[in-house]
Formats: C-alpha cells, structure tokens, sequence
C-alpha cells in the first residue's frame, strides 16, 4: 500500500488538474476540509503536498518570465508574488 505522503501526492496532482480544467483556484481548500474530517494526518500531507506543487508553478512562471524579459528587455520587469500562504486547515 502506499504511503500517506504519496497517497496525498497523488490526489494533489489530480486535484492541480482539476483546477486548471475547472478554473478553481480554491478547489484544493474544500478538498483539504473533506479530508480533515476522516484523517488531520492525511489532510496535512495534502496540504504539504499542494504547497509544494503551487510554490513550483509560481516559480517556474517567475523564471519563465525572468527569462522571457532576459530576451526581450521591452517586456516589463516581473514582480516577485505577494502571496500569503493558507494556514495547514486550508484558510
């Protein structure tokens, strides 16, 4: 069987896909509640689990956009985001 870790994992990269399919941003937040009501361990490993996966996005759009400036010094400079990460209870 898996591991929690991976286990939450996964439902993290099918609920990522689902976002973008659906256009909610906030999905993973009502996926997180559903969770915390049968498992806070598990919930907590989804919650890490999406950290993770939207820090890598936002990172990788920055750099794509650094990169995109670095080529053509006309596009404006990119800022760096002001995002208040949600509490581990999806808030």
């Amino acid at each position: 069987m898996a591991t929690r870790e991976e286990l939450a994992d996964d439902l993290a990269r099918d609920v990522m896909a689902a976002m973008v399919k659906l256009g909610d941003l906030e999905l993973w937040e009502r996926v997180a509640k559903v969770i915390g009501t049968y498992s806070p361990s598990s919930q907590e490993a989804f919650v890490t689990a999406m950290r993770i996966r939207l820090a890598d996005q936002r990172g990788r759009t920055y750099l794509g956009q650094v990169m995109a400036r670095a080529e053509n010094p006309d596009l404006p400079v990119p800022e760096l985001p002001r995002v208040q990460m949600p509490s581990a209870d999806g808030h």
